[in-house]
């Protein structure tokens, strides 16, 4: 590089911290000299308009004159009283632009300038006006509220404090030029404003607001008379309010999102709580606060500040991005712009008695000028009959007289125990899509209609298996406690209600056994390879069921992978969306007796925010508009953390007799894992994401496609995917959440004859 660039260059980082112009006032001999000398470098680009500033002066103070053209030399050599034009007035110079600018003096320059606002802004309220100060912290939102203070003139003084640079990025909402790169936003501001007026002071706190300053900040010089807080910082936030209460000075904040405003007066009310009181519960010592480092610390302050509840829907869909897709709040430049004009008009009305009040407002352009095209709300639509007890009496009348074999009645109370154990049965998403009917001697096993329609139920694959699981679970139960069993399946295409009927001939003689099944008694080591000899030892027999059983790490972990994966494409399938906030998700303090409380799989308030975001289907559908929820995938991947083996059951001829039999399988699996401490649990959503990419299921069609690349990479994984009916993972079940069951009285009724 040539050494002229090197200098070049260090000159202008030096001049970037020039932000205050120089004043001549040539009538003063010392003035002029230095006049004299800066027009003598023969660079400076020389503005005077000073003439036809005068004719304005004089038109402003003549509302009712209609001057003539001609007229005008005279009345401004009257007004100059003899001072040449030249030396009239007083010549400013930017040092940071080389620009050097004839102007009205101060008195005269604010009187024309401010011209134009009366009598929006009268004459004495102008007046009032310019004695007030005012501190802006943080110059984003900032700098359209310093900007429109200073076009208004609202204040005689502006703190602006930041201790950021200008970057490109911030281009796309600060109104400045490109080679205000790398400058300080204060200096920037500053610049602005003193080229639009020069005689505004200024004062800049480039460090931005600290413990060490903020006194500084609010009295030097005079106490605020308030402070406009749009900064990031959570630790500031709340110290500026902390002290605007102490010193009684109003804050107001503008979100840039919905127009919203926020507004505390602490000069009328200073024994009020900061942010309204919506942080009352939190701590509030600034030993606390300024060591907050991660969103997940700086979430429980956060929320309350920016109105969780009342973001925009665009706003909460990008709070799931931050820090994966995006790295910082999103802004508009409309949306600041919006902001400057409500702050600076608030703040205005508030310094002249017009306002007095506090709260928060939206000023919502998408809800007063609103798109009134009608949206598409996503509802299943139910399939077969509804699980009525009409029904089920029918269905029994006509299975019992077909079965052939003689039943013997046995005690509710044993059946119940036997349906409480067969309720144990791990379902996808643990919808328990059961239902067990008692009559006659004989329990039968329903598929509760309830469950027709959703997303997990296409081509009834999952819940047979589920539904397979449980009559595994209560035809070991009742072995385990001497019965000896009949167990008849009927599922047929076209007719899944009812799934099979047990009958019981009476115990063995001598046994003693209760209910419980192997699981509670059989032991063994708690090894991984010890699961898997089980597993495998158990399913050697069974012919008709092939099973895949992946222990290997580098398996598991992209297993593991495809599951995350297909957890936050399920959210961008209206069905699947459906499903799992409407049947499988289970809230705090809702009540839960199937699904997935959320408590139970542990989640931050990060993660727990994010679910709620996502509940949303508007939402969720710009969210996969952006071919984002990646946040889905770290959830997802928590929950799997301790998954350490997943295994595939394959049929030869898939049925619906099939998937029972499936279903039947994994739970042998289950029995066989939990005897070492594990558990087999279904993990079916890669098959049910693969079923619905084929089928004519509504998805956005870049979620079609990435479904198809995933399952590309589960069959590099597990080959080829033919008569696949049950993926499942093996995890120790000490690291397994305890899930609810539906009550007895929900999942079991009595015939007559029962």
């Amino acid at each position: 590089m040539p050494e002229s660039y090197e200098q070049l260059k260090e000159a202008t980082i030096r001049m970037s911290l020039v932000h205050q112009p120089e004043f001549y006032r040539i009538n003063n001999q010392d003035d002029k000299k230095k006049w004299t000398a800066l027009l003598e470098q023969g660079n400076v680009a020389l503005f005077d308009e000073i003439r036809d500033q005068l004719k304005e002066l004089i038109k402003s103070r003549n509302a009712m004159r209609k001057i003539q053209d001609a007229e005008y030399d005279g009345l401004i050599a009257e007004h100059l009283a003899g001072c040449p034009m030249q030396e009239y007035g007083v010549w400013v110079y930017y040092p940071w632009s080389n620009r050097l600018i004839h102007i009205l003096d101060e008195a005269e320059f604010i009187e024309l300038r401010t011209s134009a606002n009366r009598n929006k802004i009268s004459a004495r309220e102008r007046d009032v006006l310019v004695g007030k100060k005012v501190g802006v912290i943080g110059l984003s939102v900032g700098q359209s509220v310093s900007a429109t203070l200073a076009m208004e003139r609202t204040c005689g003084e502006l703190r602006l404090a930041d201790f950021d640079t200008l970057e490109l990025n911030n281009l796309n909402r600060i109104r400045t030029g490109l080679h205000n790169l790398g400058v300080y936003k204060v200096y920037s501001v500053a610049r602005e404003i003193a080229e639009l007026d020069p005689f505004l002071k200024v004062v800049c706190y480039r460090e931005g607001i600290t413990e060490e300053n903020i006194d500084r900040f609010f009295t030097e010089g005079g106490k605020l008379d308030a402070v406009i807080d749009e900064c990031d910082g959570v630790n500031v936030k709340i110290l500026c309010r902390l002290k605007a209460k102490e010193l009684h000075v109003p804050v107001l904040m503008e979100a840039s999102d919905r127009g919203t405003l926020d507004v505390e007066r602490f000069d009328l009310h200073p024994e009020m709580p900061i942010m309204h009181g919506w942080l009352q519960h939190l701590d509030l010592d600034m030993n606390v606060l300024r060591n907050l480092k991660t969103n997940e610390e700086k979430l429980p302050y956060m929320l309350p500040i920016a109105g969780f509840d009342t973001l925009s829907n665009r706003m909460k869909g990008s709070l799931l991005e931050m820090g994966i897709s995006i790295t910082t709040w999103p802004q508009l430049a409309t949306a600041v712009t919006l902001g400057g004009a409500i702050t600076a008009d608030t703040c205005r009305r508030m310094f002249l008695d017009q306002y007095t009040d506090s709260g928060r407002y939206f000023i919502d352009l998408e809800q007063l000028i609103p798109d009134k095209r009608e949206k598409k709300t996503y509802r299943p639509e139910k399939t077969g009959e509804p699980l009525t007890a009409e029904l089920i009496d029918a269905r029994c009348a006509a299975a019992s007289a077909r079965l052939g074999w003689r039943a013997n009645i046995i005690n509710h109370n044993e059946i119940e125990a036997l349906v409480k154990l067969a309720s144990q049965a791990a379902s996808q998403g643990n919808m328990q899509p059961w239902k067990w009917h008692y009559a006659g001697g004989y329990l039968y096993l329903f598929r509760d209609g309830g469950h027709e329609g959703l997303f997990s139920h296409i081509n009834g694959r999952v819940p047979m298996v589920d539904l397979g699981s449980t009559l595994e679970m209560l035809a070991a139960a009742a072995r385990n406690a001497g019965y000896a069993i009949n167990v008849h399946t009927f599922p047929v295409a076209g007719d899944d209600t009812l799934i099979a009927a047990i009958s019981f001939d009476g115990k063995n003689e001598g046994h003693s056994g209760s209910a419980a099944t192997e699981e509670h008694s059989a032991g063994g080591e708690n090894s991984l390879p010890a699961v898997v000899a089980g597993i495998e030892l158990t399913m050697a027999g069974d012919a008709e069921i092939s099973l895949s059983l992946l222990s290997r790490g580098d398996d598991v972990t992209a297993i593991k992978a495809i599951l995350a994966a297909s957890e936050r494409l399920k959210q961008f399938i209206p069905a699947g969306h459906y499903e799992f906030f409407n049947r499988q998700v289970k809230w705090p303090g809702q009540p839960a007796e199937d699904g997935i409380p959320l408590p139970a799989i542990g989640l931050g308030p990060a993660e727990m925010m994010s679910m709620r975001i996502m509940m949303n289907e508007d939402i969720a559908a710009m969210v996969a508009d952006w071919r984002g929820g990646k946040v889905f995938e770290f959830i997802a991947g928590k929950t799997l953390a301790g998954v350490e083996a997943v295994g595939l059951i394959r049929l030869q001829q898939g049925n619906y007799a099939g998937y029972v039999a499936a279903g039947m399988a994994l739970q042998r699996i289950s029995r066989a894992a939990a005897a070492h401490g594990y558990e087999a649990s279904p993990v079916q959503l890669p098959l049910l994401l693969f079923a619905h990419a084929t089928s004519a299921t509504e998805m956005p069609p870049h979620v079609r496609e990435e479904i198809g690349l995933l399952q590309q990479r589960f069959r590099g994984v597990l080959g080829d995917d033919d008569g696949n009916v049950c993926l499942f993972a093996l995890q120790k079940a000490a690291d397994m959440p305890v899930l609810p069951r539906k009550p007895i009285e929900k999942i079991l009724s009595y015939g007559k004859s029962g």
